[in-house]
């Protein structure tokens, strides 16, 4: 494979990622950001649910067009597929796993139970602490947190300059309103009652599954280490965001650790 590129990529056109023992040089995560004057003042809007799911599936049908995607027979996605079998909903919101291949390292999942976890992440993490990324992440659907993220973000950001009503029907975003749109949802921040609520579904939602909870626990050392490791230009370039979504870190890993303790599961290899 050949070694991932470190250049930013700054048009949309993004090579497609191709399976193999020869594949195009990892593009960084697209976050189109929008040209032009200041930003107007915000509109206020209504949003009906019918108009929230129409904005969420553009937006991630947007990512996915402007991010590269394994396919299905990636060794990325392969190994993704593995670990998430069995993972099929978040109380009742069916899930989606997909894999960017972008040197980013992070993660996230969207309001319509839509996963997508970074090929560089996967880079440097074991199978347990990609799990434990990936609870945590749907512990956010599952209490509906990424919902009001993205309502507030889609009312703050993308709907700065206004949108219409066709008759009920969402109007359709812009290059520019799902670019910011974008750049709002990675840089937004949980409360640490959601944190830790999406932690623990997390957990129990990776014990549910037949998956070992320690995880949750073994993810959060994982991302300790890294931002011990990491150096201050670069922390604050491709590991900032992962970072100032998971706070607190070792008290998070105290409760989990201590949770898998109580519960009599034994730690991982």
């Amino acid at each position: 494979m050949k070694t991932k590129s470190k250049n930013l990529l700054k048009t949309l056109a993004l090579l497609l990622c191709l399976a193999g023992s020869l594949q195009p040089a990892a593009a960084q995560f697209n976050l189109k950001k929008a040209l032009g004057g200041a930003a107007k003042a915000v509109k206020a809007a209504t949003l009906t649910d019918e108009q929230m799911t129409e904005y969420v599936k553009e937006y991630i049908d947007w990512m996915d067009e402007h991010n590269q995607v394994c396919p299905p027979d990636n060794p990325y996605t392969l190994r993704l597929d593995s670990l998430t079998e069995g993972l099929t909903d978040a109380d009742g919101i069916p899930l989606n796993f997909k894999v960017y291949y972008v040197t980013d390292v992070n993660a996230f999942a969207c309001a319509d139970g839509s996963v997508r976890v970074f090929s560089s992440l996967m880079d440097i993490m074991t199978d347990e602490e990609l799990l434990g990324v990936i609870g945590h992440e749907v512990g956010h659907v599952a209490h509906r947190d990424s919902k009001k993220g993205f309502r507030t973000a889609l009312l703050t950001s993308a709907l700065k300059d206004g949108i219409a009503s066709q008759g009920g029907k969402a109007a359709t975003l812009t290059e520019s309103q799902l670019g910011d749109l974008s750049e709002a949802l990675v840089n937004a921040t949980y409360s640490q009652k959601q944190e830790r609520d999406a932690d623990d579904y997390g957990y129990d939602f990776l014990k549910r599954a037949g998956k070992n909870p320690w995880a949750m626990a073994l993810s959060f050392r994982k991302l300790k280490l890294l931002q011990e490791e990491a150096g201050g230009a670069q922390k604050a370039s491709k590991l900032n965001q992962l970072f100032s979504t998971h706070p607190d870190l070792d008290a998070r890993i105290e409760r989990m650790e201590k949770r898998a303790t109580d519960d009599g599961i034994a730690r991982p290899e």
